[in-house]
């Protein structure tokens, strides 16, 4: 089938090149004429596993290409997917003047002639933004076009974006049209995955309530690891414990810094706000956002605590994206970690494998020497903070941190350490939710 994505972004770019890679011939299409070129040429503006090797792939097969001809891919393309940005706004709100501008151009270049078009909501919207985006269609194209609009959420993990795209657990198709739900099917039916069919409102209710749910079972768990801490309790073996149960699961039971990303953070603010326009306020998501905030602070504390004061102390961060297996550093928490121990006064190191350039991006105006080797970024350190969870932090020879640094103490806000073989190089080791743990003198 031939598919156009309009927007080369996260979304956009994998859910393209994942199309191409099951068999459709696809158009990425975006307005950055730079960009655009830079992806023909095979340069990446992202970093996401197995993604540019794909690429290169399906551009060599000639399923795959890039363009800004948005005319000629709505005329070429009979389903066409917009996957534009759709940030908040200050109040929560989510900011469709992106989807509303593409829709409108789309609109304008639509013709009768052209036959049956399909128009995809693939962005993360809220509910009732399909009906709006049908409107603009029939407002401003030509009397006679034959449009139905579907809304088709993502269900992505950034670092496992492309197993999640060709292998996922669950398609959502919602549709008030028969017609384009049977097209959209045949899109998926390479796939090999179970079909959600729901009605359009439905659908985009799902990708906000799902990515909610996982927020909440966050900062559960990060609500238990403070009990845990003053109880002498494992957060580790209660969220095992807990997990076993087959209508809790161990997932999102991982005791840490909490949430960021792209998604949570806004997806959150942006369910919060759609429930309260409708007169169904989400009191229990405010307190998911209370507990997210509250556990960075409280970890600072902790930090704070043990060196009496920030000011001047020389601090490691090992991590920077909000992730690891990505260099995305939106709403990242290790970023905001950052920032604070430079708001304080502290001395700040920092290390990521990906994330070094945009984080140094997202923390210019701050006083942060980033650092092109793991080991390097511990020198003379007086304290060691694990922000991401990359596994070669995990994997870390916790002897040469320790001969490396100038006080022997690591706060782990991922729990990735092994804790034991912290003790066992001479290094005093904190965690979340877990006891201290001191070697011997």
């Amino acid at each position: 089938m031939n598919l156009a994505i309009i927007g080369t972004g996260y979304v956009g770019l994998t859910t393209g090149t994942c199309f191409a890679e099951v068999g459709h011939n696809v158009v990425c299409i975006d307005n950055n004429e730079v960009k655009v070129e830079s992806l023909r040429q095979g340069k990446m503006p992202i970093y996401e596993p197995d993604l540019e090797e794909m690429i290169v792939t399906n551009v060599s097969a000639g399923r795959l290409t890039f363009s800004t001809d948005l005319a000629a891919a709505v005329r070429d393309c009979e389903i066409i997917f917009i996957a534009v940005p759709t940030p908040p706004h200050d109040d929560g709100s989510v900011d469709l003047s992106y989807i509303e501008g593409v829709t409108r151009e789309i609109a304008s270049i639509l013709t009768p002639e052209m036959g049956y078009r399909v128009v995809v909501d693939k962005s993360t919207v809220p509910v009732s933004t399909g009906a709006k985006v049908y409107k603009v269609i029939e407002r401003y194209s030509h009397r006679g076009v034959d449009v139905d609009v579907v809304s088709n959420p993502e269900f992505l993990r950034e670092g496992s974006a492309v197993a999640d795209l060709l292998h996922p657990d669950r398609i959502v198709i919602g549709s008030d049209s028969q017609r384009a739900m049977d097209l959209m099917k045949r899109v998926y039916q390479p796939f090999n995955a179970p079909i959600v069919e729901v009605d359009l409102a439905s659908a985009e209710l799902i990708k906000h309530a799902a990515n909610s749910f996982l927020a909440l079972k966050i900062s559960y768990i990060n609500a238990v690891s403070a009990v845990c801490e003053k109880a002498g309790a494992d957060v580790e073996l209660v969220a095992m414990g807990i997990g076993m149960d087959k209508r809790i699961s161990r997932h999102f039971l991982n005791a840490g810094l909490g949430y960021g990303g792209s998604c949570f953070p806004k997806d959150v603010k942006g369910f919060i706000n759609v429930a309260e326009q409708l007169g169904a306020p989400m009191e229990i998501l405010k307190e998911v956002e209370r507990v997210n905030e509250a556990q960075l602070e409280r970890f600072v504390g902790r930090v704070r605590k043990k060196l009496w004061v920030l000011r001047n102390k020389r601090i490691a961060v090992w991590g920077i994206a909000f992730k690891q297996n990505t260099d995305d550093v939106r709403e990242s928490v290790a970023v905001k970690l950052i920032k604070r121990l430079c708001d304080e006064g502290a001395i700040v190191t920092a290390y990521d494998p990906k994330a070094a350039e945009t984080g140094a991006a997202a923390l210019q105006g701050y006083s942060v020497t980033i650092c092109d080797d793991m080991y390097d970024c511990v020198q003379d350190a007086e304290v060691l903070i694990v922000a991401t969870e990359w596994k070669q932090f995990a994997m870390a020879n916790l002897v040469k941190v320790r001969e490396r640094m100038r006080l022997p103490i690591i706060f782990d806000g991922r729990n990735i350490i092994h804790g034991e073989n912290a003790v066992h190089a001479g290094i005093e080791y904190h965690s979340i939710g877990r006891k201290n743990l001191y070697p011997n003198k």
